[in-house]
């Protein structure tokens, strides 16, 4: 009770200092010159921003992720993208590269070197033919390694991207490119994108859940997930897959569940006239997050719960309840799509393989990465597919950028194993589900696997692509800020027609 008394304290000693002159003064000091410059300089306007989009947001004022129709014909319904932190190598999983392996162990030609910035690699290193056994698969033909035995069952379920490039060489600033659509700090990621423009189905879940494993969050930290300039409540919400899955998910102790409405509520009426007085999106997004907490508490706890499942889907995944992997973020994000959740983004850090040590080389800390990642990623394609989930959930693998044909030389030293710089030139991602042809192989590198040589794919393509299967013309697709329309591909991006079913 003394909490609540002083809640109401504070509650009418606000608003008596709204009516007062120094108040006025003190408020109007900091915030006449910013009435002159909203116009110019922020541009946050929610209003504004539903005209480029078509939206009418004042229906969705105190419920900013309530589901809206595509502006288009939609071929997914949600997303689940499989990010693996630290850039996997293209050329041990996907791009076979037979020639490079004739030429293993040689000096590499100038023509790879010539005006191109390696993140370790200096001098003349030597070439590094690929460490694991191919072979084609499936009627689509699609070579995968040895590495990913269970993922060769699935070649014909997706589509790959063989040439994909970046202009970015450093983790980072290449992770929030591939999530944000540019490489410095701001911008609103994927699923902040499409749970801004469609909301989400279950109203008592987040319509953006972020699953992390693999000990580290991305070196980008979690700006890769955040709603940059868009309203906070479209960022998306890291939940755990060991212990409770969302931190302060129970209540006190004392504190009843009719109790904890009524407090809620207290805020925000609170809040309510806060938004009233000053028209900040923002507020807007605490009520929201406010009723959204108070939801989830019943619906989380069951739906991120994985120990009810049938022992044969625990044997397909590999999934090992009560701890924290890889595989049991699959079968979670599989649990989440299910319950209507818009966008769920997995990230898996240990990709990063430069020959520094043995869990950094690319023929024994690779191979053992893919074991744990293999059987996961294929039991989810497979699960969805049983489930009739695959059509309408569009599923995306890759990293933020691909690996050298030359072996790592730090510094112009040889290294103690085998590994491979970064390199944004041409690597390898694939898609698969709603809306994208299943068994197609789009893209072709160099015999060395260095750049791509045709049909290349960009980073903006990809999103460009994504939006489109969404129900999105991603030239569209914006919202004001700083006196522009900004929008995912910015002024770039094309579709991918050719694996578009």
């Amino acid at each position: 009770m003394k909490n609540l008394d002083k809640m109401l304290v504070e509650f009418a000693q606000q608003k008596l200092e709204k009516q007062t002159r120094r108040h006025f003064l003190m408020d109007c000091v900091a915030k006449v010159g910013g009435l002159a410059m909203a116009p110019l300089m922020f541009g946050c306007d929610a209003s504004s921003s539903a005209g480029s989009k078509g939206l009418n947001l004042s229906q969705r004022d105190l419920n900013p992720l309530s589901p809206l129709p595509p502006p288009f014909g939609a071929k997914a319904k949600s997303i689940i993208y499989l990010h693996m932190a630290g850039a996997p190598s293209q050329l041990e999983l996907f791009d076979y590269k037979p020639e490079l392996a004739k030429y293993h162990n040689q000096p590499a030609p100038q023509s790879l070197l010539e005006g191109k910035k390696f993140a370790f690699i200096r001098g003349t290193p030597n070439l590094l033919g690929p460490q694991a056994n191919f072979s084609q698969h499936g009627e689509s033909g699609a070579w995968i390694s040895d590495y990913m035995p269970h993922f060769q069952k699935m070649a014909d379920e997706v589509s790959f991207l063989k040439a994909v490039h970046t202009d970015q060489f450093n983790h980072g600033p290449a992770q929030l490119f591939m999530q944000t659509g540019s490489p410095r700090l701001g911008r609103p990621s994927i699923g902040s994108w499409v749970t801004y423009g469609l909301g989400t189905e279950n109203q008592n879940l987040p319509g953006f859940v972020v699953l992390t494993s693999g000990g580290k969050t991305p070196d980008a930290g979690k700006s890769v997930w955040g709603s940059g300039f868009l309203p906070s409540v479209y960022q998306g919400v890291q939940c755990r897959s060991k212990g409770d899955p969302v931190l302060y998910l129970d209540d006190p102790e004392g504190m009843s569940r009719n109790l904890k409405k009524n407090v809620i509520d207290a805020i925000n009426t609170v809040n309510k006239e806060e938004f009233d007085a000053y028209g900040d999106p923002e507020i807007l997004a605490r009520i929201n997050q406010y009723e959204m907490a108070y939801r989830m508490q019943i619906e989380v706890p069951e739906v991120m719960n994985i120990n009810d499942e049938p022992e044969s889907v625990h044997e397909l995944y590999g999934t090992k309840p009560g701890t924290e992997s890889f595989a049991n973020n699959c079968l979670l994000a599989r649990k989440l799509v299910e319950k209507g959740v818009r966008f769920v983004q997995l990230y898996d850090w240990g990709w990063d393989t430069h020959g520094t040590d043995h869990d950094g080389s690319i023929d024994m800390g690779l191979r053992n990465k893919c074991r744990e990642m293999d059987r996961p990623v294929s039991a989810l394609l497979l699960d969805l597919k049983q489930r009739g989930l695959l059509e309408d959930t569009l599923v995306v693998w890759g990293g933020e950028f691909g690996r050298t044909p030359m072996q790592e030389n730090r510094e112009g030293k040889t290294q103690s194993f085998l590994g491979r710089d970064h390199h944004g030139d041409a690597f390898t991602m694939w898609m698969a589900g709603g809306g994208i042809k299943p068994g197609v192989t789009y893209g072709k590198t160099d015999d060395f696997g260095f750049s791509g040589i045709d049909e290349k794919v960009s980073v903006h393509d990809i999103h460009a692509t994504i939006l489109h299967l969404m129900g999105f013309d991603h030239e569209q697709f914006t919202y004001d800020f700083q006196g522009r329309p900004f929008r995912l591909t910015d002024v770039e991006g094309e579709l991918i027609n050719k694996i578009l079913a």
